[in-house]
């Protein structure tokens, strides 16, 4: 095992996930004592031979395949379900986990594969480091704060800063300054200008890193596509469209709003935010360090949008089985997260900069308790402080640092 790889929390969930995670466990995804076979279509000999002669490629190898960057062989996918199938009736006892395919696309968004996979696989996401993770953490803050257990809690040495610029793809998560910034234009522009043709054709892709931009900007706020469409010069139904690329692409996500047919009137519109806290900074040309005393309102949504990413990561690699969403009702009471559990339960996740809270801050959450009544199983304010205080019965005041 390389020295510098991480341990990934939703390793437990799955045998593989992207590159660096699917290569070094590839030796537990193996049969007969020989591990997984690697390969990556980043190399161009073996793009050639699966394009040429895709169900040739898929059945040449007797191991377990791990197939990286799957989205750019579309000629592959129709072979899969081919071979998928004749597998099932002919070696059912190995037709399960043969081939892992990772890409960096939603890959429910290409409609070839999409048809592919239907019955046939299990989907999962594996998204940039969590907090826990980047510092060598056991999973599990996201449990605990919906337990409301915070015995012995503590921010192993990491201040909240820290914490968001650890938060992000393993490549940069040790990178500075330079590094960083140069890394992130690779990046962006390969998501923006390779892998986005293999979703859609757009008659105005070079738009498509101005809206992530404006997006930005926009973090923690309700998305009005109207008004962003205007901003990129589009017609809105474009502009809406362009967004959900962005999404397809795991460079953005939507916290739906959260309302039941109960006779209050609330908003239903969706807030937006980056799947990467630290490349709001790299689009906007700030400096985190700096931005806590110069910009501290744009700091209160960077915060916002840290603990947006990190409940969705956490989700994805944990058995917490709930669903996000914000709340806010027409006349200005919000909370910022909402946890809902299959069985109607609800938990609240309020956001505060500072390093103090008082009862005020739990306005949002108590009308939400008063809305949802015998349903609410607890609310929190997460703030800068040290300590985890009750406000009341299953309210908190919690520190962040109970994420990681």
């Amino acid at each position: 095992m390389s020295m510098n790889y991480l341990n990934r929390h939703i390793t437990k969930r799955i045998k593989a996930g992207k590159s660096t995670l699917a290569r070094t466990i590839a030796p537990q995804i193996g049969k007969n004592n020989q591990p997984a076979e690697y390969l990556t279509f980043d190399r161009p000999t073996l793009m050639a031979a699966a394009s040429a002669a895709p169900e040739s490629f898929l059945t040449g190898y007797d191991s377990p395949v791990i197939i990286d960057e799957v989205q750019l062989v579309p000629e592959l996918f129709r072979a899969l379900k081919l071979v998928v199938d004749e597998m099932r009736i002919t070696d059912k006892e190995n037709a399960n986990g043969k081939y892992l395919l990772t890409g960096s696309a939603n890959m429910l968004a290409l409609p070839k594969l999409a048809d592919a996979l239907v019955g046939r696989a299990a989907i999962m996401t594996l998204y940039p480091f969590t907090a826990a993770e980047a510092t060598h953490n056991n999973a599990g803050g996201l449990e605990r704060i919906m337990k409301m257990d915070f015995k012995g809690i503590n921010d192993r040495g990491l201040s909240l800063i820290d914490a968001i610029k650890k938060a992000t793809f393993p490549e940069v998560s040790t990178l500075t300054g330079e590094e960083r910034r140069i890394w992130f234009d690779g990046y962006i522009s390969s998501m923006l200008q390779r892998d986005v043709r293999q979703i859609a054709e757009l008659e105005k892709i070079s738009a498509l890193p101005h809206l992530l931009s404006i997006l930005a900007a926009r973090t923690g706020c309700l998305m009005n596509d109207s008004d962003i469409a205007r901003d990129i010069d589009m017609n809105h139904v474009t502009a809406k469209f362009y967004r959900s690329i962005l999404k397809l692409m795991f460079l953005t996500f939507d916290v739906r709003p959260w309302f039941r047919n109960i006779g209050k009137r609330l908003v239903k519109t969706p807030k937006g935010y980056l799947l990467d806290t630290t490349m709001i900074c790299h689009l906007l040309d700030y400096n985190i360090d700096e931005i806590v005393k110069t910009k501290p309102e744009l700091f209160g949504h960077l915060v916002e949008n840290f603990v947006a990413t990190e409940i969705i990561k956490q989700l994805s690699n944990s058995d917490i089985n709930a669903e996000l969403y914000h709340f806010r009702t027409s006349d200005g009471k919000e909370v910022d997260f909402v946890l809902e559990k299959p069985d109607g339960s609800v938990f609240g996740i309020e956001v505060k900069k500072s390093e103090s809270v008082t009862i005020q801050d739990f306005k949002g959450i108590k009308a939400f308790e008063e809305l949802t009544g015998k349903d609410f199983a607890g609310g929190v304010v997460l703030y800068a402080g040290k300590d985890a205080v009750p406000f009341g019965k299953n309210l908190w005041a919690v520190p962040f640092f109970a994420l990681w």
